[in-house]
């Protein structure tokens, strides 16, 4: 029988909170605040505060820089 663990860590996430959002991209919460939150849809419920990974993803694409080969 499987347990509730087993059974939610099966169960892909949708969105993470702001604090696992900026885990998830690699910066700190200032950074985040500062230049990324601004950019973002967020979900407000109360004090909870959350961010879609298609969110996060979009933004990295629209922010990602390509570089050039020899430069």
């Amino acid at each position: 029988m499987a347990t509730i663990t087993d059974r939610t860590a099966r169960v892909p996430r949708l969105a993470l909170s702001v604090s696992e959002a900026c885990e998830a991209i690699g910066c700190g919460w200032d950074f985040f605040n500062a230049h990324v939150a601004p950019d973002l849809r967020i979900v407000r419920r109360g004090s909870k505060k959350l961010i879609a990974i298609t969110e996060l993803q979009r933004w990295l694409d629209e922010n990602a820089e390509r570089v050039l080969e020899g430069a």
